[in-house]
Protein backbone atom coordinates (compact mmCIF):
# COMPACT_ATOMS: atom_id res chain seq x y z
CA UNK A 1 0.00 0.00 0.00
CA UNK A 2 1.27 3.71 -0.59
CA UNK A 3 1.41 5.34 2.23
CA UNK A 4 0.71 8.99 2.92
CA UNK A 5 0.92 11.22 5.59
CA UNK A 6 -2.10 13.76 6.82
CA UNK A 7 -1.89 16.74 8.98
CA UNK A 8 -4.02 17.49 12.12
CA UNK A 9 -3.44 21.44 12.83
CA UNK A 10 -4.93 22.77 15.40
CA UNK A 11 -5.16 26.57 16.13
CA UNK A 12 -5.14 28.37 19.69
CA UNK A 13 -9.10 28.51 18.63
CA UNK A 14 -9.40 24.60 18.10
CA UNK A 15 -10.04 25.04 14.79
CA UNK A 16 -8.77 22.47 11.87
CA UNK A 17 -6.94 22.86 9.38
CA UNK A 18 -9.07 21.25 6.11
CA UNK A 19 -8.56 21.64 2.54
CA UNK A 20 -10.83 21.32 -0.47
CA UNK A 21 -8.98 19.29 -3.41
CA UNK A 22 -9.62 20.92 -6.56
CA UNK A 23 -11.60 19.66 -9.77
CA UNK A 24 -8.34 18.91 -11.51
CA UNK A 25 -6.77 16.75 -8.54
CA UNK A 26 -5.72 13.80 -9.42
CA UNK A 27 -7.60 11.47 -7.05
CA UNK A 28 -10.32 12.53 -5.14
CA UNK A 29 -11.72 15.96 -6.75
CA UNK A 30 -14.09 18.40 -5.26
CA UNK A 31 -13.92 17.01 -1.89
CA UNK A 32 -12.83 18.00 1.89
CA UNK A 33 -9.25 16.64 3.18
CA UNK A 34 -6.33 17.02 5.43
CA UNK A 35 -3.27 19.11 4.13
CA UNK A 36 -1.13 15.94 3.41
CA UNK A 37 0.17 13.33 0.64
CA UNK A 38 2.32 11.40 -0.86
CA UNK A 39 5.48 9.32 0.46
CA UNK A 40 8.85 10.20 -1.39
CA UNK A 41 11.79 7.97 -1.07
CA UNK A 42 14.39 8.87 1.10
CA UNK A 43 12.32 10.80 3.66
CA UNK A 44 10.57 9.55 6.72
CA UNK A 45 7.07 9.42 6.98
CA UNK A 46 6.73 12.44 9.65
CA UNK A 47 8.99 14.49 7.25
CA UNK A 48 6.42 13.69 4.58
CA UNK A 49 3.73 15.56 6.76
CA UNK A 50 5.95 18.67 7.21
CA UNK A 51 6.64 18.97 3.86
CA UNK A 52 3.30 18.52 2.59
CA UNK A 53 1.70 20.96 4.93
CA UNK A 54 4.53 23.28 3.78
CA UNK A 55 3.77 22.89 0.54
CA UNK A 56 0.11 23.13 0.54
CA UNK A 57 -0.45 25.75 3.44
CA UNK A 58 2.95 27.83 3.70
CA UNK A 59 2.55 26.59 7.38
CA UNK A 60 5.10 25.05 9.81
CA UNK A 61 3.71 23.17 13.08
CA UNK A 62 4.81 25.35 16.32
CA UNK A 63 6.30 21.65 17.56
CA UNK A 64 7.31 18.32 16.81
CA UNK A 65 4.19 16.75 14.82
CA UNK A 66 3.21 13.14 16.47
CA UNK A 67 1.76 10.18 15.18
CA UNK A 68 -1.76 10.29 15.72
CA UNK A 69 -3.34 7.11 13.77
CA UNK A 70 -2.65 5.27 11.39
CA UNK A 71 -5.47 4.40 8.96
CA UNK A 72 -5.20 0.89 5.83
CA UNK A 73 -7.73 1.59 3.12
CA UNK A 74 -6.53 -1.22 0.91
CA UNK A 75 -10.00 -0.16 -1.22
CA UNK A 76 -7.52 2.72 -2.76
CA UNK A 77 -4.30 0.91 -1.94
CA UNK A 78 -3.04 3.35 0.57
CA UNK A 79 -2.14 3.26 4.46
CA UNK A 80 -2.97 6.98 5.90
CA UNK A 81 -0.25 8.11 8.89
CA UNK A 82 -2.07 10.86 10.76
CA UNK A 83 0.15 13.41 12.56
CA UNK A 84 -1.43 16.07 14.55
CA UNK A 85 0.36 19.47 16.07
CA UNK A 86 -0.51 22.76 17.02
CA UNK A 87 -0.09 26.31 15.09
CA UNK A 88 -0.60 29.88 16.55
CA UNK A 89 -1.03 30.84 12.65
CA UNK A 90 -4.26 31.79 11.67
CA UNK A 91 -6.06 31.97 8.54
CA UNK A 92 -4.44 35.20 7.24
CA UNK A 93 -1.07 33.27 7.27
CA UNK A 94 -1.86 30.44 5.45
CA UNK A 95 -0.71 30.45 1.38
CA UNK A 96 -2.64 28.04 -0.91
CA UNK A 97 0.30 26.01 -2.52
CA UNK A 98 -2.48 23.37 -3.81
CA UNK A 99 -6.58 23.04 -4.07
CA UNK A 100 -9.26 24.99 -4.18
CA UNK A 101 -9.27 26.10 -0.77
CA UNK A 102 -7.39 25.86 2.94
CA UNK A 103 -9.40 26.93 5.64
CA UNK A 104 -9.12 26.16 9.57
CA UNK A 105 -12.51 24.92 10.91
CA UNK A 106 -14.72 24.97 14.02
CA UNK A 107 -14.98 21.62 15.50
CA UNK A 108 -18.55 21.55 15.53
CA UNK A 109 -18.90 22.44 11.63
CA UNK A 110 -15.98 19.55 10.83
CA UNK A 111 -18.91 16.92 10.92
CA UNK A 112 -21.90 18.75 9.34
CA UNK A 113 -22.20 16.14 5.55
CA UNK A 114 -19.27 17.96 3.97
CA UNK A 115 -17.54 15.92 1.16
CA UNK A 116 -14.33 14.10 2.38
CA UNK A 117 -11.53 12.08 1.37
CA UNK A 118 -11.90 8.09 2.28
CA UNK A 119 -11.22 7.91 6.05
CA UNK A 120 -11.04 11.58 6.92
CA UNK A 121 -14.84 11.65 8.40
CA UNK A 122 -14.22 8.66 10.57
CA UNK A 123 -10.52 9.87 11.39
CA UNK A 124 -11.74 13.55 12.37
CA UNK A 125 -15.02 11.79 14.22
CA UNK A 126 -12.31 9.77 16.16
CA UNK A 127 -9.74 12.70 16.84
CA UNK A 128 -11.82 15.08 18.18
CA UNK A 129 -13.30 13.17 21.24
CA UNK A 130 -9.45 12.61 21.60
CA UNK A 131 -7.09 14.17 24.70
CA UNK A 132 -4.81 14.55 22.11
CA UNK A 133 -7.29 16.82 20.76
CA UNK A 134 -7.99 18.55 24.51
CA UNK A 135 -4.01 18.78 24.90
CA UNK A 136 -3.54 20.41 21.16
CA UNK A 137 -6.73 22.83 21.69
CA UNK A 138 -5.90 24.03 24.91
CA UNK A 139 -2.37 24.96 23.64
CA UNK A 140 -1.08 28.23 23.57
Amino acid sequence: MHPIACVLLVDRAGRLLLQLRDAHAPHHPNVWGLPGGHWEPGETIDETAVRELWEETGLRPDGELRLFATQELPEIDRVKHYFCGATRAGQRDVVLGEGAAIVFTAPDELLDGRPYTPGTAELLTRFLSSPEYARLAAAD
